[in-house]
C-alpha cells in the first residue's frame, strides 16, 4: 500500500457576501429611475446606515434634489478639503436650506495629516494624489465608518474610468449606489428646470466641474465635462471612487 501522504487541494475562496448582494441589486434595479435606486437603499439599509456623498459642485443639486424628494433626512457627507472655492461653500448652504437637507456632515483632513505631509500647502503641486489621499480619501474612511452602503453621483457619460459602472457595485464591505449611472445630460437638465435648482456659481464661468480650486479650471471642451480637473496631468479621480472605503 503506498505511503504517500494525500494532500487535498486547497478549497476555493468563500463567495463576498457584499458582492453577491451588489450584484443581486444591480441586477434587480436595470432600468429603474434613481429615486427608485435611492428608495431602495434606504429600505435595504436603513435611512442611518447609509450616506449620500455629494461634493456640491457643478451637477450635484440634480441627485441632491432626488434625494430629497425621497427622504430629506439621508445623511449627507461633504468632504470640505480645505481648498474649496468660496462659491462652493456659498452654494453648498443655498441648497441645504433650499432642499430642507437636514443631516449634512461638513468632514474635513485632519489636522495632523496637514502638518505632517502638506506644511507649506503645496502637496496639491508637488503630489496631488497624496493631496487628494490626505484631504479626500482619508476624511471619507472615517466619514463612512458608521454606514453600510454610500449614494454618490457619478454617471457613464462622464467616460473614462465612469463610462461602464454599475448602478449596484461592492466597495470593500460596503454597498455603493450609482443611481445616475444610466442618466443623460438632458436628464440632469429636466431636474434642475423642473425643481427650479439654483445652477453652480461657477458655471457660467466656464467651470464644468468644480473640486478644489488649485487643480479646477475651465473646460476645455464642453463634451467632457470634467477636462478642467488636473489639467495637463494623467490624473482624471481623486481617489475616492479607485481606492476602497474600507
Amino acid at each position: 500500500m503506498s505511503d504517500v501522504t494525500q494532500h487535498s487541494l486547497p478549497s476555493a475562496a468563500a463567495p463576498d457576501p457584499v458582492a453577491l448582494r451588489a450584484a443581486a441589486l444591480n441586477s434587480a434595479l436595470r432600468g429603474a429611475s434613481p429615486a427608485e435606486i435611492i428608495a431602495t437603499a434606504v429600505r435595504e439599509l436603513g435611512r442611518d446606515r447609509v450616506a449620500l456623498v455629494s461634493s456640491f459642485g457643478s451637477e450635484s443639486a440634480a441627485l441632491l434634489k432626488v434625494m430629497a424628494d425621497v427622504d430629506p433626512a439621508i445623511p449627507v457627507v461633504f468632504l470640505d478639503t480645505g481648498w474649496l472655492f468660496a462659491e462652493t461653500l456659498a452654494y453648498r448652504d443655498t441648497l441645504i436650506d433650499q432642499l430642507g437637507l437636514t443631516d449634512v456632515r461638513s468632514i474635513k483632513p485632519l489636522p495632523a495629516d496637514l502638518d505632517r505631509d502638506d506644511p507649506a500647502q503645496d502637496l496639491w503641486f508637488s503630489d496631488p494624489d497624496k493631496c487628494c489621499f490626505i484631504r479626500k480619501v482619508e476624511p471619507l474612511r472615517r466619514a463612512l465608518a458608521p454606514f453600510d452602503g454610500w449614494i454618490n453621483g457619478r454617471k457613464r457619460f462622464q467616460g473614462g474610468a465612469r463610462a461602464e459602472i454599475p448602478v449596484v457595485e461592492a466597495d470593500g464591505v460596503r454597498l455603493k449606489f450609482n443611481p445616475f449611472a444610466d442618466v443623460s445630460r438632458e436628464d440632469i437638465a429636466a431636474i434642475y428646470t423642473l425643481g427650479k435648482l439654483p445652477p453652480h456659481p461657477l458655471l457660467e464661468s466656464g467651470f464644468l466641474s468644480v473640486g478644489c480650486m488649485p487643480c479646477t479650471s475651465r473646460a476645455s471642451s464642453e463634451g467632457d465635462t470634467r477636462s478642467g480637473r488636473w489639467q495637463g496631468r494623467s490624473k482624471t479621480e481623486c481617489g475616492i471612487h479607485t481606492m476602497k472605503t474600507s
